[in-house]
């Protein structure tokens, strides 16, 4: 079987990607499997550091705000279709998959006309406008929540709700073998704050804050800042003045990380809440207020109900809300086991079993 997955930009479009080709490979060691990313994406570092082939195409997203950057846009996504046709005809795919990013677009959208077999995984509740776009030209519209249906329109019989496909290093991995391999003590509590791949620079801010004026002796802190921030971030604290802090700009051992955190500061997108939630771990949630629909704080409610995270909202945060967020939490053994627990409950671990199954239907394999 030879399959063209096309994702990127941020890790949320890139690992489900990756863990489908695993999943794939895992079962078929002889399918050949071809990314398609941008230039700029994260997709750059990842896919190559897993092992697969990445081939990019020219790719741009709509400004709502601007008619003459979007003309520009217009003009590069025209390319990039270009782009997508000669890989394509060149690669000869069986099924092509879009774990999404603009990228998706021109090549599944090309695949769909080519009469590849094609299926699209959304992971938000709430649809981007380019699912929303192929899900008429697409065979399969594979989504995360069932709330998800109500935003595609006309298209219920190609709809399967499967979850969110993570990465099954993320049951590997126990705390106590995971702290001492990263260099933490195993007695006590560790808290990891990341912003995402290219960082969140709210988040960041406070988390600095927190570190230079409150973080106290006895907690252990990973403070994963996004490439564009760690040098900005690194030069403003006093490392040595902290012997249980470490920071660093990315990390590629995420589920090791997971693993030996008791609380993690994040984000509320979609695949750090289905990995958080895949490892048992508590959180304290900041949405982004920057994303279509506000579907991060909706993400984020759906785990506070639960009774596994807490939320912050960005407009609140500082060093000191945060600090009572992390006081109320963090030595609190009892109540980070339980808020772990619910986190689980909210996990769906067989939802790469249920894609990797719609992908041998749609190839007949």
């Amino acid at each position: 079987m030879r399959m063209l997955i096309a994702g990127g930009g941020t890790g949320g479009h890139v690992y489900p990607g990756i863990a489908i080709a695993k999943e794939i490979k895992s079962i078929e060691p002889d399918t050949e499997i071809l990314f398609v990313g941008t230039e700029k994406g994260l997709e750059n570092k990842i896919v190559p550091k897993e092992g697969f082939e990445l081939k990019t195409i020219r790719s741009k997203g709509i400004n709502r705000k601007s008619i003459v950057d979007n003309i520009k846009t217009l003009n590069v996504n025209i390319a990039g279709l270009r782009d997508a046709k000669k890989i394509v005809k060149d690669f000869k795919p069986d099924i092509a998959i879009g774990t999404g990013g603009y990228v998706t677009g021109p090549v599944i959208l090309t695949c769909a006309r080519s009469k590849v077999k094609t299926m699209i995984h959304e992971s938000n509740v709430i649809p981007g406008v380019t699912n929303k776009i192929l899900s008429r030209f697409v065979d399969i519209i594979a989504v995360s929540y069932e709330d998800t249906k109500s935003y595609f329109k006309g298209v219920d019989n190609k709809i399967m709700v499967t979850g969110n496909p993570v990465r099954k290093d993320l049951f590997l991995y126990g705390k106590f073998e995971s702290k001492h391999s990263l260099g933490f003590d195993t007695q006590l509590p560790l808290i990891v704050s990341v912003g995402g791949s290219r960082g969140a620079k709210n988040i960041n801010s406070a988390v600095l804050n927190y570190i230079n004026e409150i973080l106290p002796s006895n907690i252990q802190f990973l403070f994963i800042t996004g490439d564009n921030q760690y040098n900005e971030i690194v030069d403003q604290i006093n490392i040595e003045s902290h012997k249980n802090l470490k920071i660093t700009s990315y990390a590629y051992n995420m589920p090791q990380i997971y693993a030996a955190a008791d609380l993690i500061i994040c984000r509320a997108g979609a695949m750090t809440i289905s990995e958080i939630s895949a490892s048992g771990r508590p959180s304290i949630l900041i949405p982004s207020p920057y994303v279509a629909e506000n579907h991060q704080e909706y993400n984020a409610k759906a785990l506070e109900r639960a009774g596994s995270a807490k939320i912050i909202l960005e407009k609140n945060l500082n060093a000191e809300v945060l600090n009572d967020y992390i006081t109320e939490l963090i030595c609190d053994k009892k109540r980070l086991n339980e808020m772990g627990e619910k986190a689980k409950l909210l996990s769906k671990p067989d939802a790469l079993n249920k894609i990797t199954k719609l992908i041998y239907e749609l190839t007949g394999r």
